[in-house]
């Protein structure tokens, strides 16, 4: 495999903190060994900044004309004839790749290539409509609650933007349509148990102010940004995952973990690095 050599290597992508280009493919450098697992295998869409995060955002589904032979593929059926050639990061000089292409942030599928249809994660996702975080921990620790009851084992990650992921991982038994409608059964579960802070309307003039417990994501095709991934924000936070102690923690901030103070994280190692040996089967109705 050669060797991925940066173009421009001191192009700025940040320009409020002068994060280079050079920089994001050191953290992902860093971050490979953790984030590779949780990648691998997963169709990709780039959000790429080719002029920066103050410069519009480019989201390809495809991989780029000219992307090496080395990068790993997934052909995806269209709906109306041919495929979308997706790439799957599947190595580290993949990520190196991927920094060379301004890819600030790639987002993967909740499936595997094997198993498209077949999603090995259930993902709600909680965004909060206001500036209290505290009230998105709680609404995370509602959902796990109401997930291991169901038999199922969940992990958090701050999103690196307002939020917080819970992700339960799947054995590999259910479609994404079961998925989908599962995940939507149990939103109106969560949010009945914080009526005064959660809703499943999507509509916001309809939320009065209330966290949206979002399944969205579970959508076959729809994709989450990836563990460790760089946000496109002021500071490089980066989408972190995280202990349940830390979401019990008043202290907790989605965009505290940023690209250039994690060395001290990153060696306390990956909060997910047994999420796939936990995966269960989704009971239905």
């Amino acid at each position: 495999m050669p060797e991925v050599k940066l173009s421009n290597p001191d192009k700025v992508l940040f320009p409020d903190d002068g994060i280079t280009k050079a920089e994001l493919a050191e953290h992902y450098a860093r971050v490979a060994a953790y984030m590779v697992p949780h990648c691998k295998d997963r169709p990709m869409n780039l959000w790429r900044w080719n002029k920066g995060i103050a410069s519009d955002v480019v989201v390809q589904q495809s991989l780029p004309k000219g992307a090496p032979d080395w990068v790993a593929r997934c052909e995806v059926p269209r709906r109306k004839g041919g495929d979308i050639t997706h790439g799957m990061i599947n190595d580290a000089d993949t990520l190196r790749w991927l920094a060379q292409q301004n890819c600030v942030t790639p987002h993967i599928w909740n499936a595997r290539c094997d198993l498209r249809d077949k999603p090995d994660r259930i993902v709600f996702d909680l965004d909060p409509t206001g500036d209290d975080f505290n009230l998105v921990r709680d609404a995370a620790l509602v959902t796990a609650e109401i997930l291991r009851d169901l038999g199922l084992e969940p992990f958090a990650k701050v999103t690196g933007s307002r939020g917080i992921h819970i992700v339960a991982p799947l054995k590999r038994t259910r479609t994404a349509d079961e998925v989908r409608q599962r995940a939507g059964e149990l939103a109106e579960q969560i949010a009945a148990e914080r009526p005064d802070t959660l809703t499943t309307f999507w509509r916001k003039d309809k939320r009065e102010g209330r966290i949206l417990v979002d399944v969205a994501r579970n959508t076959y095709g729809q994709t989450i940004v990836a563990p460790y991934a760089v946000r496109a924000l002021a500071g490089a936070p980066v989408a972190m995952p995280v202990t349940w102690d830390e979401v019990a923690d008043a202290g907790l901030h989605p965009q505290q973990f940023k690209l250039r103070e994690l060395e001290t994280r990153l060696k306390g190692g990956d909060a997910w690095h047994d999420i796939d040996a936990a995966a269960a089967v989704l009971r239905l109705k």
